[in-house]
């Protein structure tokens, strides 16, 4: 087989990182369950907790290949792959600087964690690079970002965080969860380490948890230390069913966003609608950045329903959209943020991160956009009743 590189996006989706069936020659990859495995005369000490079972071994070849990138590791959760990121490369006396507006989880994972190991950490004002600048320091080891943002859909210029952070000797991270590997590979502008939620554009049928890191060996090499030891792997079980999900990510990814394009120029030009957040908007102030780095413009938004239209009115109105905490499935979903994903912010903060009562995470899946108009504007006309 060509090298994954040079194989088509489909091509890469179905077969790199398929575990062969040398028995009995079987389609698909053969799952292996033990938790046990020999230790003598064998070239690899095999263990669940090491990441190196067979199927987690070629799944890594699969989201590496996605990602365009040497090496990867899976992992329990999203929050899991981040804070063994994290906490691999930062240590007592280091410094970080992180994105404003970021997943909630995220964020609540830094301002309670870090202060416990003598870590520091400052958020920016913008998504802007300039706002980078002022706040790195001798002691910075890491930017973190996340672009598109969750939840109000900003974008960052990775080309010039990443230039930023090689002027300084600084490593770049970035959740692209959001884009998925099918609308954007960061790689290409500089950054040096990818984080997923594999819960959802990886999953994509909201029945997985999962978390994935892509990123040069060196630097999986490092994260898989600190891994080990936080015990974050993925069961074989999940593993297999993840690599199976993979296989449609690009046929599945292409659909929702070109929903996402149809209902986000819908709910601009709709009347109860203050503010839609969606980058392939001409309207959203970092259109021209997100052509510029991204293959497609993804299939999350946000919304902001006039005032007098509640939020979780409208939502328990809706009959084909689900009102549900997770995102990306093939399914259209909605959330409110404020209580959910950035719950956890006091309302001081929400606010200073533009997060309003009345957002709505739109999350496009597969269905017809006309029946899910249909569906938006019966749940508006009976919650404005």
């Amino acid at each position: 087989m060509k090298e994954s590189k040079k194989l088509g996006i489909n091509t890469t989706c179905v077969h790199v990182g398929e575990v062969k069936d040398a028995q009995y020659k079987g389609a698909v990859s053969p799952i292996y369950t033990s938790t046990s495995y020999a230790f003598d005369g064998v070239d690899v000490k095999r263990y669940p907790r090491y990441f190196n079972t067979p199927n987690q071994e070629m799944l890594h070849k699969k989201i590496a290949a996605l990602e365009k990138t040497e090496d990867a590791l899976i992992f329990g959760s999203g929050m899991a792959a981040i804070s063994a990121a994290l906490f691999a490369f930062l240590q007592k006396g280091d410094h970080v600087v992180i994105q404003q507006v970021i997943y909630g989880g995220t964020y609540n994972f830094i301002v309670s964690e870090f202060d416990k190991f003598g870590i520091e950490y400052s958020f920016t004002e913008s998504d802007k690079v300039e706002d980078f600048k002022p706040l790195i320091k001798e002691n910075t080891k890491v930017l973190y970002i996340e672009t598109p943002s969750n939840p109000l859909l900003g974008i960052t210029d990775m080309k010039a965080i990443a230039a930023l952070a090689k002027e300084n000797g600084i490593l770049t991270m970035i959740d692209n969860t959001f884009a998925s590997p099918i609308n954007q590979n960061p790689i290409d502008f500089g950054i040096d380490i990818m984080l997923h939620s594999a819960t959802k554009y990886m999953g994509g049928h909201s029945d997985i948890s999962a978390g994935a890191i892509a990123a040069t060996k060196e630097h999986i090499e490092k994260i898989w230390k600190t891994a080990i030891n936080f015990g974050g792997n993925l069961s074989d079980q999940t593993v297999w069913l993840l690599e199976r999900s993979l296989k449609t990510l690009n046929l599945r990814v292409k659909e929702q966003t070109k929903n996402a394009q149809k209902m986000a120029e819908f709910l601009e030009n709709n009347a109860d609608i203050d503010r839609v957040y969606y980058p392939g908007l001409k309207s959203h102030p970092q259109y021209e950045l997100a052509k510029k780095q991204m293959k497609g413009f993804g299939a999350m938004m946000s919304f902001e329903l006039s005032e007098g239209i509640d939020a979780m009115k409208f939502q328990n109105h809706l009959q084909l959209i689900k009102p549900s905490m997770s995102l990306a499935g093939l399914e259209s979903t909605t959330v409110s943020p404020v209580q959910t994903t950035h719950a956890l912010l006091s309302e001081e903060e929400r606010l200073a991160r533009g997060i309003k009562d009345g957002l709505i995470r739109f999350s496009l899946g597969i269905e017809e956009t006309e029946d899910l108009i249909e569906d938006i504007l019966q749940a508006i006309k009976k919650a404005k009743s």
